[in-house]
């Protein structure tokens, strides 16, 4: 294993990763590592555990076992004040933006610098504005939730995720409930942030079309486990049916009708 110090280590590795929930497995001993401005998509029917393993990085949940290396850090032997300092290079963009319906955009985007900075009011003004103009929502910091898009409140949750800088962005089904153009244009907000910042990216999500466009690579996690790890086009050419069914979406495959897809 490459040392965390070593510009070329995985920025998160997951060894033998399981998590079970009253002794049903989710996750059943998976591998995978995500390099520095490396996109890894996660690809699965609805409730395979993609979410799951996208708490289980950020240490919202403990693993049953296996382990979880943030920068070479084991985050199942961290105590929750040492778990807050990892969380703080992490930027998390949840399916529905979750936004805080009762603060303005602009406060949303300020919330981890008022929380986790201590900077002069200006100064995190300032670096709001740069990050709403950066995802093309310019002057939008007087404007409620309630006023927005789906497309529009994506945006803004991309940018409270950047507010910190991490160097690791993780993302919960961004292109869920947005038009194709809207789609899109996430997509290629997620391939400029992660070529601009040199951000390591997971993504979460069952959008084909989207994946294609931005993973580098992409695993298929089915039944608890991986059933293919590699690139959009290596998967396309895999003889496996089951990845191919739900590449193509088929009504008909080893997939339909099985619990929990």
């Amino acid at each position: 294993m490459m040392s965390a110090s070593t510009p070329d280590a995985p920025r998160v590795e997951l060894q033998e990763l399981r998590y079970l929930i009253d002794g049903k497995p989710v996750l059943n001993g998976i591998d995978l590592e995500v390099g520095r401005s490396e996109i890894v998509g996660i690809m699965g029917r609805s409730g395979s555990g993609k979410t799951t393993l996208l708490r289980l990085v950020m240490g919202l949940v403990r693993p049953t076992s296996g382990r979880v290396l943030i920068k070479g850090r084991d985050i199942g032997q961290l105590n929750e004040e040492q778990l807050g300092e990892v969380r703080v290079d992490m930027g998390m963009v949840f399916q529905g933006a979750a936004l805080f319906d009762s603060m303005t955009v602009g406060e949303n985007v300020a919330f981890g610098l008022v929380e986790h900075r201590r900077l002069p009011g200006a100064e995190v003004a300032g670096r709001v504005r740069a990050l709403l103009e950066m995802v093309a929502m310019g002057g939008s910091e007087r404007l409620m939730p309630a006023q927005l898009s789906g497309g529009m409140r994506k945006r803004v949750g991309i940018a409270r995720a950047l507010a910190l800088q991490p160097s690791i962005m993780l993302y919960d089904e961004p292109t869920a409930g947005l038009d194709p153009i809207s789609a899109a244009a996430i997509d290629h907000l997620i391939l400029r942030l992660c070529e601009q910042f040199q951000v390591s990216t997971l993504i979460a999500s069952h959008d084909v079309a989207s994946l294609r466009r931005v993973s580098d690579r992409a695993a298929l996690l089915h039944g608890g486990l991986f059933l293919a790890v590699g690139r959009m086009a290596e998967l396309e050419t895999s003889g496996d049916p089951a990845i191919q069914q739900f590449l193509s979406g088929a009504p008909e495959g080893p997939l339909t009708d099985e619990a929990g897809g």
